[in-house]
């Protein structure tokens, strides 16, 4: 039985060049919402929504469509994962407004975190016992390879990220209960279009995860010169099955 495949942007803007296929009314959100089933909010990491900006976010989308939220700075890059229970219960008083429409927490580590196991054991089991949804990790440093075990003990995925970070940090691994593929955009980052070549050969990769039955997320990245939107737009051709905005 295939599982769902979560098709989206950093960010809903939609370029100038891309509005004939976004024509309507609505927020740039619901017109988004109507061609793709997922988004990446990287707002959050910056600073704080309140709970009803959350709420009228989900009730902006249809009822398939997923929300993945970075967790905020003052968590990761800050706290740097310790002594964060009151940022911890605050963000997600606020974002769990999403309701069903919240599909997955993402966890990105600055470069120079490196791995502490009584540190990440510490606040991945807090987030646990707060929170019970699919969390991805995105870490930046070699050192969290040897992090295998506790995610797959707390149920925490590792993203596959482009241009990867890490040894092996291309191919999506901890918790095989969810895949989180995030795309920067390479040779330059945030810049760089897929193409798609490129596109179809991610395609292929998230096929056969979604055909293992493992929920599966692809983030386009690559916003800064405006392509995340056509390159995901390329993946939905290549996957209308499997999306249901």
């Amino acid at each position: 039985m295939t599982a769902p495949l979560y098709v989206g942007c950093a960010g809903w803007s939609l370029p100038r060049e891309h509005g004939p296929g976004f024509e309507g009314e609505g927020t740039h959100l619901q017109r988004y919402a109507l061609r793709l089933n997922a988004v990446e909010i990287n707002s959050s990491f910056y600073r704080p929504h309140l709970a009803k900006t959350y709420a009228r976010w989900a009730q902006s989308v249809p009822e398939a469509f997923r929300f993945s939220l970075k967790m905020p700075k003052r968590i990761t890059h800050q706290l740097r994962l310790q002594q964060c229970d009151t940022a911890l219960d605050e963000f997600l008083e606020q974002c769990l407004h999403l309701g069903e429409n919240l599909g997955c927490l993402l966890v990105q580590l600055p470069r120079s975190s490196s791995y502490e196991p009584v540190v990440a054991a510490g606040f991945f089991r807090a987030l646990r016992q707060r929170y019970l949804g699919a969390v991805v990790v995105e870490p930046r440093d070699e050192s969290w390879l040897e992090a295998e075990g506790l995610l797959q003990d707390l149920h925490i995925g590792r993203v596959a990220a482009d241009p990867p970070a890490i040894e092996s940090g291309d191919v999506p691994a901890g918790w095989q209960g969810v895949r989180y593929w995030r795309l920067h955009g390479t040779p330059r980052v945030y810049h760089s279009a897929y193409g798609a070549e490129r596109v179809q050969a991610y395609a292929r990769l998230l096929s056969q995860s979604v055909n293992e039955g493992v929920p599966t997320w692809c983030i386009f990245d690559n916003t800064a010169s405006g392509h995340a939107l056509a390159d995901a737009l390329c993946l939905l051709d290549l996957h209308p099955q499997h999306l249901q905005p």
